[in-house]
């Protein structure tokens, strides 16, 4: 079945792709990003992803130009939903891979759709890869610092036992950081050079409040 499919391959990913634009939000492989759904036009688009492969590609919106996107999202596969009253539905989507958009298609459904290349994030399919390169030490501290200037607690067992690829990724989404702060995490090459960008933002976040020095 296409749903239960695993993409080992670039080229097993579909050239063309149903986008859902939506500024802040942040979807990379591996992370799950929840969707609440009402808008018919895109209530349409996961019933129509729903009798196909289940992919859904998520990409911001330019803060200016509400109806021009930036150029890298990520395709996430829907794994659970639940149809609610009022005609919504609650989504989960799994990121699968990024991809860079190459022209948007003239189509008659009322969701955009758009051809796309995957050529430069193959990697993305492949759990787990950089994850050797990672700080992830530095990582920790700057989570620690930024935890402790907001009065906030966190559950580091589960921190400590957590792949670092999921750590890092799980960060970056649930960081409270603007739509093009969050697009260059998306767009970084490496999930190495996503942990220095996560932690030069919020030591960054945290020096213009004069809460903490530069992690060395």
């Amino acid at each position: 079945m296409k749903s239960l499919k695993d993409y080992l391959k670039i080229e097993e990913l579909p050239p063309k792709l149903s986008v859902f634009p939506l500024p802040g939000a942040l979807l990379l492989p591996r992370t799950q990003l929840p969707l609440n759904i009402f808008e018919p036009r895109y209530l349409e688009m996961v019933d129509d992803a729903l009798s196909n492969n289940r992919l859904i590609a998520m990409i911001q919106t330019q803060s200016e130009k509400k109806d021009q996107l930036f150029k890298v999202g990520c395709v996430g596969k829907i794994v659970s939903y639940s149809e609610l009253t009022n005609n919504r539905m609650l989504v989960t989507l799994s990121g699968v891979c990024r991809f860079f958009v190459e022209q948007e298609l003239e189509v008659v459904t009322p969701y955009r759709q758009f051809q796309v290349s995957y050529k430069e994030f193959s990697d993305d399919l492949l759990k787990g890869f950089d994850e050797e390169n990672v700080n992830r030490e530095k990582l920790q501290i700057c989570l620690k610092k930024y935890l402790d200037y907001n009065n906030l607690d966190v559950d580091w067992e589960s921190i400590k036992n957590s792949p670092t690829e999921l750590l890092v990724n799980s960060l970056c989404l649930l960081s409270p950081y603007r739509p093009e702060e969050k697009q260059a995490l998306l767009e970084a090459k490496t999930l190495s050079e996503r942990n220095e960008i996560l932690i030069a933002m919020t030591e960054m976040s945290m020096s213009s409040e004069g809460g903490t020095e530069q992690i060395q």
